[in-house]
């Protein structure tokens, strides 16, 4: 991984490169792709912005690999992106696209992107569209620098993916209204979050919100376990609870575990709510707008000093960049281990 600016030495050559290639790019394509995160519009808008300042015109793709197939261009300048950096969702739309996982469809694609001009292109969006871009760059030989956009957070090569601050602060809302509506009526609330194969939102989510169990897709965990758990709070006089499930989790899912556990739990109310899409919504959180911003940047700068098929990322609060092939390969994230003996300890 090489860190962009952590070193005075590494500052002088990334703008010299600058300045040396600047001429080679006259027009960037910025796209979204994949599921929506909140920050991507931000993200956008720095990446708008960012090339223009540095004289270079800025072509929105809409639907991300569908709009390169269907021509779905538009002309983007400062103006374009105004008051959109509040804004969840995306502008600039996603949508998924069959055509361009053959070859022939990314020929295609890519003519059309040739067409229009375009020298280079900002891919936001997980580990599905790094893939497509990384193809695309590698057969056609045009820059890409990805940007990572993903509410799951489970991309190698960077600490913190766009949209999932916003994502985990909108589970803990939700948690603290169940909370509420638990401790009156004597509850247990079976709350499944997004993270078909990652737990960080379950996690972080579940210890903010003082859930007294979390089931995660990296973690085994047994019904009988679980039961247990919850013998041992209701033993200690606990008259609700919350159970935190994410969605990929290997028993079944919220549903199917509430059955299982109701069995067990004549006295208490059991009640399941699934978050769903929700947590892709709503505006951005500060930090994801701050996180989004300079990512956006980041990626342009990139690009002007010749790098190709890259991720920015951030890591210990500096940018940095990582082969998109590596974020790929390396998709799944190991969790923290304290955290994961901490959701134990302050459940009790």
């Amino acid at each position: 991984m090489n860190s962009i600016n952590n070193r005075s030495e590494a500052g002088n050559t990334f703008k010299a490169r600058t300045h040396r290639n600047n001429e080679n790019i006259k027009k960037i394509g910025v796209f979204t792709s994949g599921g929506d995160a909140p920050g991507m519009n931000a993200c956008v808008r720095a990446v708008v912005r960012t090339s223009i300042y540095s004289g270079i015109e800025v072509v929105g793709i809409r639907h991300g690999y569908q709009g390169m197939i269907d021509k779905n261009f538009i002309h983007m300048d400062a103006r374009s992106v105004c008051h959109i950096i509040q804004q969840g969702g995306t502008i600039l739309k996603t949508a998924r696209c069959v055509d361009f996982k053959t070859k022939e469809g990314r020929a295609f694609a890519f003519k059309n992107i040739k067409d229009a001009g375009i020298d280079a292109l900002v891919a936001i969006g997980g580990d599905g569209t790094f893939t497509g871009a990384e193809l695309l760059s590698r057969e056609f030989d045009i820059p890409i620098i990805g940007i990572p956009g993903t509410i799951d957070n489970d991309l190698f090569g960077t600490d913190y993916t766009i949209g999932y601050d916003t994502a985990t602060n909108t589970v803990i809302e939700a948690i603290d209204k169940i909370r509420d509506t638990a401790a009156s009526h004597d509850r247990l609330f079976f709350v499944e979050v997004m993270g078909r194969d990652s737990g960080c939102i379950a996690l972080h989510a579940g210890i903010a919100g003082g859930a007294e169990a979390i089931l995660l897709p990296e973690k085994d965990t047994a019904i009988d376990e679980l039961i247990a758990k919850l013998e041992e709070g209701a033993t200690s006089n606990k008259t609700s609870s919350i159970v935190i499930i994410a969605e990929g989790e290997k028993n079944g899912g919220a549903y199917n575990i509430a059955r299982r556990v109701k069995d067990k739990f004549g006295f208490y109310d059991i009640k399941v709510t699934i978050l769903g899409h929700l947590q892709r919504g709503g505006s951005p959180t500060s930090f994801d707008r701050v996180l989004a911003s300079r990512l956006g940047y980041a990626a342009v700068k990139a690009l002007i000093a010749g790098e190709s098929r890259k991720m920015v990322g951030i890591q210990a609060n500096k940018v940095c960049l990582t082969d998109i092939e590596e974020a790929i390969n390396n998709h799944s994230i190991k969790l923290e281990d304290d955290l994961l003996v901490m959701m134990d300890v302050l459940s009790i």
